[in-house]
């Protein structure tokens, strides 16, 4: 268990021997844009660590605003390049350098009721201008699950070749992400990979960490959205870094979640046997969840490697000692796509 956010970041962004044997394959530079958000950093580590594990003395490029500075130092240190753009300004993405391998992180969800044009902007149209600037690029590109339909928990989640129905401008503009992608895949013979990503999990935030406060602080857990799928951050990153693998035209689409789903009230549960607190619950499940299939994604990278149980022990042993959050909620239970 880590003590200290050093040693959180080095276990985030420890690479897996999967992972390493693909970095020693892959050619070229990996420029990750958006890389300051909460995942970007230590995906940006693990590239590189992986990569020199591998033999490979390829760079990794980290664009994004940098608007905490000291997210940019870290990233300097341990060998990261960084560059500094607004990635919605054409002449920006104008200027970076060009790289054969991109990973595409970039988007919008919270505040987006308050600012519903930055929404449209970030997800569906910057997309289509980092496709046309690195059309020759390999692009892996994040989505959400979210572009899904609330199922029922018997279905077992929903699959990539499943309908979408997004509830939400959030989720309409993340599939409108997808779309545009996918159209200027087709157009330029761009080979991408999109992931539909729910949920990541790591110490200081994510659906584990919004539930570990709720139980910590005795404050009541609302059981609306009842169940969930979570994936550990540094399984996600891996899969992303080695999705690389899996670009087509057009994009290949891959569910990027843990399974089975997870009660919620499960979870809170353990832990408040873990904390020895008692757990405060409000509401019932409702017959549907938000709930994403990722069988495709094990049967070509495996299950991820950490379990919910590890999961629950990390995120709970980091709450214990006072561990910093990043005092992001995921608002997992909205029900109704505002966020």
């Amino acid at each position: 268990m880590p003590t200290d956010e050093v040693g959180l970041e080095e276990l985030l962004s420890e690479p897996t021997p999967a992972l390493i044997d693909a970095m020693g394959r892959l050619v070229g530079d990996i420029m990750v844009l958006g890389a300051a958000g909460k995942m970007g950093p230590s995906l940006c580590r693990m590239a590189l660590r992986a990569s020199r594990l591998a033999g490979s003395a390829r760079r990794v490029i980290a664009v994004a605003r940098f608007a905490d500075p000291a997210t940019r130092q870290v990233l300097e240190d341990v060998g990261v390049r960084t560059v500094v753009a607004d990635l919605v300004d054409p002449a920006a993405l104008a200027t970076l350098p060009d790289a054969p391998n991109v990973v595409f992180m970039a988007g919008r969800k919270f505040g987006t009721d308050d600012d519903i044009a930055a929404t449209w902007a970030t997800n569906a149209y910057l997309p289509g201008l980092v496709a046309e600037r690195f059309a020759k690029a390999r692009i892996v590109a994040f989505s959400t699950g979210n572009v899904y339909p609330l199922t029922p928990l018997r279905d077992g989640g929903s699959r990539e070749t499943d309908a979408a129905g997004p509830i939400g401008t959030y989720a309409q503009s993340a599939l409108a992400r997808e779309g545009v992608l996918e159209f200027q895949s087709r157009r330029l013979g761009t080979p991408m990979t999109i992931l539909r990503l729910n949920y990541a999990i790591e110490p200081r935030y994510g659906v584990l960490r919004d539930i570990a406060d709720k139980v910590w602080r005795g404050e009541r857990v609302d059981l609306g959205m009842g169940y969930v799928n979570v994936i550990w951050q540094r399984d996600a990153n891996a899969v992303a870094l080695r999705a690389f693998d899996r670009c087509t035209s057009p994009p290949a689409v891959l569910n990027v979640t843990g399974r089975p789903a997870i009660a919620v009230r499960e979870l809170a549960r353990r832990f408040g046997v873990r904390f020895k607190r008692d757990v405060h619950l409000h509401g019932l499940e409702a017959p549907t969840a938000l709930l994403s299939d990722s069988a495709r994604c094990e049967l070509l990278f495996g299950p991820p490697p950490v379990a919910v149980d590890e999961m629950i022990e990390l995120v709970a042993g980091w709450v214990e000692q006072g561990g910093r959050s990043l005092d992001r909620p995921t608002h997992f239970q909205q029900r109704d796509g505002h966020f």
